[in-house]
């Protein structure tokens, strides 16, 4: 533990890893709210399409649930990400104070389409019940292009951060002459942001399924729970093998723009072909590799397609200048985890489509349902160990190239972040622990109107608001007396 610490901390300043704990924990906690945020407005919406066009008043309960679900998400949402944005001023002032001129629109974007995304969800959920079906619809639709557009902002500003570009540097090492179209559509931008977005509504669609999984293991066999199930695993069952496709793409594109980050992500220590790739394992200072399972050029092979392709190695550039033995050791770890957990997921996907293909049935498995429950919460781990690979196998540049982490840092005493990252976890177990219960008072709701309709969810009840089919009338509110 002292030489982890150690390696993390050397010659660097104090402040540097309460910072760096502090934007971690904050940033992994806003990334599990992500894949609803931007992917589940489109489930809602595909789930609301299908009752609209069958006629079908259990896919319109599940879209008016699932919209409610939405917002409070999205309220959540904001205080995490408004955090997020406080933390690049407060903790990283070398940053967005030389560079905010040039990667800053992102964040601005993103700004914009939360207020859109904002407005657009209160007027969805104010349609239910008081707005025209098709107008309710069709004032929906933008909202996963907003999402989309949240997406691009903040996806521009890392992708820059990993291949900056749009600027030349003054006679001091100051930006000038900006280029605001260069600097947003860097060479990183396309492929992280499509696999950024494909991950997210693999993500989505696999934890909403998830919750109908359990009630389906919980002997739940009804439309509403096989609907429930089977619109959001479709969507992500279909995403999941264009996702592999897009990953491979983003690997290929860091093996040529970040060759060091690449070769820190597959513990790759010496310039060389015929490399071997490593299935986990621990990268040592002297470049040795221990653990883990070694599979004979194969990263060569995966890099280039040839086990002549050359991959460079860590030792090509100085110790200052790449990811050291822990980090680059934690890389690999994130990175082996997410390719793993994506593999088990195409392997339930394809599971899933040869099952719908050949019998035109959901699979009756009870095995497949408990992979299917799984899946969500395996989807979010790798989404996070998506931004760890990301992130860790940068250093330690916070601007690949220009700038240093330990450059960037603030000068606020290290006790003080320590202190602000305690309050921080204190706050987030409080806000994540509303969320959950709102979410459960939420469930508890509804199966309580599930049950005074003797578990019927297609047709109206006038006792019961909630069970009313989303259209029409609202049942009177009694008077006070």
């Amino acid at each position: 533990m002292h030489t982890t610490v150690h390696l993390l901390a050397a010659d660097t300043p104090a402040q540097l890893l309460p910072a760096r704990e502090l934007m971690a924990f904050t940033l992994a906690s806003h990334i599990i709210l992500v894949p609803m945020g931007v992917a589940l407005p489109l489930i809602t919406l595909v789930m609301h399409y299908r009752g609209l066009r069958r006629n079908d008043p259990t896919a319109l309960l599940l879209a008016r649930r699932w919209s409610a679900v939405m917002a409070v998400q999205f309220a959540i949402g904001v205080v995490t990400g408004t955090v997020l944005s406080f933390e690049f001023g407060l903790l990283w002032p070398g940053l967005m104070g030389r560079w905010g001129d040039v990667f800053g629109i992102g964040f601005g974007v993103e700004a914009w389409a939360f207020f859109l995304e904002a407005v657009l969800i209160a007027i969805y959920l104010y349609g239910w019940r008081r707005l025209e079906p098709r107008t309710h619809f069709l004032l929906g639709l933008p909202l996963p292009a907003i999402a989309l557009l949240g997406a691009f902002g903040i996806l521009a500003a890392n992708s820059w951060m990993n291949t900056p570009q749009g600027f030349t540097l003054d006679s001091a090492g100051n930006p000038v002459d900006v280029d605001v179209w260069k600097a947003i559509f860097t060479p990183m931008f396309g492929p992280q942001y499509w696999h950024f977005v494909v991950a997210m509504l693999v993500t989505a669609g696999y934890v909403v399924a998830g919750v109908y999984a359990v009630g389906w293991l919980r002997g739940h066999r009804d439309h509403y729970h096989r609907l429930g199930f089977a619109i959001p695993f479709t969507l992500a069952a279909v995403a999941t093998p264009v996702q592999f496709v897009l990953g491979d793409s983003i690997a290929r594109q860091v093996f040529q723009k970040q060759p060091v980050k690449f070769a820190a992500t597959e513990l790759v220590w010496d310039t060389d072909t015929h490399v071997p790739e490593y299935l986990y394992g621990r990268l040592h200072p002297d470049g040795t590799v221990s653990g883990g399972i070694r599979i004979p050029q194969l990263d060569s092979i995966l890099a280039g397609f040839t086990p002549d392709t050359k991959v460079t190695g860590l030792s090509s550039v100085p110790a200052s200048d790449r990811p050291n033995a822990t980090q680059a050791t934690i890389a690999h770890w994130a990175f082996d985890t997410m390719v793993g957990i994506g593999s088990l997921l195409l392997l339930l996907a394809l599971c899933y489509g040869f099952v719908w293909l050949r019998h035109r049935r959901l699979p009756g498995s009870k095995w497949f349902y408990r992979g299917a429950a799984c899946a969500g919460v395996a989807s979010v781990i790798a989404v996070e160990c998506g931004w760890i690979t990301t992130e860790v196998g940068r250093q330690p540049w916070i601007v690949y190239q220009n700038m240093r982490v330990a450059e960037a840092v603030t000068s606020t005493r290290s006790t003080t972040l320590w202190i602000m990252f305690g309050l921080v976890v204190v706050v987030y177990v409080c806000v994540f622990g509303v969320f959950l219960g709102i979410l459960l008072k939420m469930r508890d709701g509804w199966r309580l109107a599930d049950g005074r309709t003797g578990g019927r969810t297609d047709g109206p009840v006038v006792e019961e608001p909630e069970a009313v089919t989303p259209y029409g009338p609202r049942p009177p509110v009694g008077g006070g007396g």
